[in-house]
């Protein structure tokens, strides 16, 4: 497997612009080589700080060291790093940017399942939408807190869930010929292949301090397929 793209190193930490459909770290089925894996292949000793799930795509930070490693956990955990996410979601939301502040919980019967639940742990989601071309809109989200799926459970709570998530949205993948009235497949082609088929979540931007107080700032450029359907909505918005 390719080696993703190394956004900035040095000798306490590694940042990562993860692809879509690459594991953090490895599952408990050991199913799928992971970015850890790949990791330590490279650095032979790498730690886990945080985790993007297997369909988003964007900026990760691994640490080289345990000490690093311990300071790292310690601001994520007393929020302290900026964690800014675009995503596609379903439909026009009423208010153009607010909080979403509702309690997520692990749902009592499915496994790896999320939700929102009054018992649950703090949760807040800032969002800000970019752009609403009626059908979808981008929004731009400040994590606030880092709970297990959380700007998917907040938007599926908010009745907008990102685009192709299997879990808490439909799931169904977007196609040109959905936005386009009068679209025809190539004669060469069997299928129409979708723009973009899996969950429309990119982790965009991880901004803090590190153990000497020197600020750091890394940004992911948005992936290709995310963009290309960004592209084909602003088509769609002219044509319309």
């Amino acid at each position: 497997m390719k080696f993703p793209g190394i956004l900035f190193e040095n000798e306490a930490f590694t940042v990562i612009n993860k692809p879509a459909g690459l594991l953090s770290v490895p599952d408990r089925m050991q199913s799928a080589v992971s970015l850890k894996d790949l990791l330590i292949a490279r650095y032979q000793q790498i730690f886990t700080v945080h985790r993007l799930d297997r369909e988003t795509s964007g900026v990760i930070v691994f640490a080289k060291t345990a000490a690093t490693h311990r300071f790292l956990s310690g601001i994520f955990e007393r929020r302290e790093v900026e964690k800014i996410y675009y995503g596609i979601v379903l439909g026009s939301m009423v208010k153009p940017s607010g909080f979403i502040e509702e309690p997520i919980a692990e749902h009592p019967a499915k496994n790896g399942i999320m939700m929102v639940h009054r018992k649950g742990k703090p949760a807040i989601t800032g969002y800000e939408v970019l752009e609403d071309f009626g059908r979808y809109s981008l929004v731009k989200f400040n994590l606030l807190t880092g709970r297990t799926h959380q700007i998917r459970i907040h938007m599926k709570w908010a009745g907008h869930p990102i685009v192709c998530d299997e879990l808490y949205g439909d799931g169904k993948p977007v196609f040109v010929s959905s936005l386009k009235k009068k679209y025809n497949l190539s004669k060469s082609a069997e299928e129409e292949i979708a723009i973009l088929g899996r969950l429309g979540l990119h982790a965009a931007k991880l901004s803090f301090n590190g153990e000497n107080g020197t600020a750091f700032s890394f940004e992911a450029p948005m992936a290709k397929d995310l963009s290309a359907l960004l592209s084909q909505l602003n088509k769609w918005r002219v044509e319309h």
